[in-house]
């Protein structure tokens, strides 16, 4: 039985992302590409399993941030997570992919691709209250096998207080963290995604 038991994934197909235009690390110009990603003629919902082998498609991942003040929600990957490759590093963003249980009234739209988002954080974060949230930028990495197949959504949530809590054990040490800490003894201990997000968190 595949690991991924048949779970279904929204995806685009690369050559959409190649034709908004391509890049590799992070792009804060979200005008260009949320709105042709979340048109429901561009995206569709394939097999996990055929997607994680498949550069010909982009998954779409929300990946997003809790900041108060300026300080950043921090977390390690435990081995109960989901995505192998990642296991050990160092995290700055929540979310998962998107499938057909988030479907709204405009099926592969973009009120289906938010209540993922929201489900994704409902199950593995415990916050005080909802906060505002915004898009701020675009992640890709196609500089490993895990980035060739993914295209993050980074969505940057601004909170009250630090009063949060885990749900789940993959993620491991759970805390604020500073942003000269993420800029320096945390650093080379981060995934890509999350380098990335702190080399440009100063124009979020």
């Amino acid at each position: 039985m595949s690991k991924y038991d048949g779970e279904q994934i929204l995806v685009v197909p690369r050559r959409l992302f190649d034709e908004l235009g391509a890049f590799q690390g992070l792009s804060t110009d979200t005008e260009r590409y949320i709105p042709a990603l979340l048109n429901p003629s561009n995206n569709f919902f394939m097999d996990r399993e055929t997607a994680e082998e498949d550069p010909g498609h982009k998954q779409i991942i929300p990946y997003s941030l809790f900041r108060h003040r300026d300080r950043y929600l921090h977390y390690v990957r435990g081995k109960s997570g989901g995505e192998s490759r990642l296991h050990a590093l160092g995290s700055l963003g929540i979310g998962g992919h998107i499938n057909p249980v988030d479907e709204r009234g405009d099926p592969l739209g973009h009120a289906t691709y938010m209540a993922g988002v929201e489900r994704e954080i409902e199950e593995e974060l415990v916050l005080s209250s909802r906060p505002a949230q915004r898009i701020v930028a675009l992640l890709n990495d196609d500089s490993n096998a895990v980035g060739q197949v993914h295209l993050g959504v980074v969505h940057l949530f601004e909170l009250p207080d630090e009063k949060v809590n885990a749900r789940e054990d993959a993620l491991a040490d759970l805390q604020f963290q500073a942003t000269e800490t993420l800029k320096g003894p945390l650093y080379d201990s981060l995934e890509s995604w999350s380098r990335f997000c702190v080399d440009t968190m100063d124009e979020f």
